[in-house]
């Protein structure tokens, strides 16, 4: 094994997150769609493929270094927004949060030496940024729109090509 026992342990930990904010994703993603927001859920569920596709990078990430992969359980999301914005907040929240997991990682890496996981970590980081930015900007959105007006989000959403 070329990772420590304890990256090894934390890595397996954030697949679990990537996983939890995939199904996160997912959840607001059918919240929308009740609204009759299909684009708007679209761009959601695309979110949510993404969000795996970390997971994913993390656990290929252990095989390559000969690590010991154990995906944990997830916990089922929360599903009972009474807004768009309660849920997007949420969503930005989740990104927040993954992005600090995702700096300790690279605060643990480093105090071990361990180079290529702060090379793959770096990658990840980039991406984190690119993800609260993102989520950053559809809170505006709908703030901006206000929940009596979403559906000028799937309007806005079609002029992006989304």
């Amino acid at each position: 094994m070329r990772i420590s026992n304890e990256l090894n342990a934390a890595f397996n930990e954030q697949i679990g997150r990537e996983l939890e904010s995939s199904h996160l994703y997912m959840s607001i993603a059918a919240f929308v769609d009740g609204l009759a927001l299909k684009k708007f859920a679209e761009l959601l569920f695309k979110q949510s493929l993404e969000e795996r596709d970390h997971a994913m990078l993390f656990l290929n990430y252990l095989l390559e270094v000969d690590g010991n992969v154990a995906i944990p359980s997830v916990a089922a999301p929360r599903s009972d927004y009474k807004t768009v914005e309660e849920a997007m907040r949420h969503a930005l929240d989740s990104e927040l949060d993954l992005t600090r997991r995702i700096e300790e990682l690279m605060t643990q890496a480093r105090q071990q030496n361990d180079y290529s996981a702060q090379q793959f970590l770096t990658g990840m980081i980039a991406e984190q940024r690119e993800e609260v930015s993102t989520a950053e900007n559809m809170l505006k959105v709908v703030r901006q729109a206000g929940e009596r007006s979403l559906m000028m989000i799937e309007a806005y959403l079609v002029h992006l090509d989304l």
